[in-house]
């Protein structure tokens, strides 16, 4: 049984200016100086930026980010308002112009996926948790 600690939640508009706050509230969580927080704040901001341009979120809805430990790993959480069945694909030219943030999320992140809930989707994604004390 994997145990699970929600660390933070946080709700915002589905707007672009509200990026900044997914970036600022990583930190909060993770503090200054944790060994994965650029990793966590870019692919946080990429799975918010894909929720408002590509679900019902980035038309006057909002979108969920929550961090957690799950067996001494953190992972972060971007839940959006859905996209009508459509699901995030990452595309197989890395050179297309669409497509680049699943890309960096698959290469900074130990694993990533989506989960379906009614309409809503979550794409979930797994970084080293803060190192051992000694």
């Amino acid at each position: 049984m994997v145990i699970s600690e929600v660390m933070a939640a946080l709700t915002l508009p589905g707007v672009e200016k509200s990026a900044r706050h997914v970036r600022v509230f990583a930190r909060d969580v993770l503090r200054e100086g944790h060994p994965s927080l650029g990793d966590v704040q870019t692919c946080v901001n990429e799975a918010f930026t894909n929720a408002i341009e590509h679900t019902a979120s980035g038309r006057d809805g909002r979108v969920t980010v929550m961090f957690s430990m799950v067996g001494g790993d953190i992972v972060a959480e971007v839940t959006d308002d859905g996209a009508a069945g459509a699901r995030p694909v990452m595309r197989d030219d890395p050179m297309a112009e669409d497509g680049r943030g699943l890309r960096m999320i698959d290469a900074l992140s130990l694993a990533w996926g989506v989960r379906e809930d009614g309409h809503r989707s979550t794409v979930w994604m797994r970084f080293p948790g803060p190192p051992p004390l000694r």
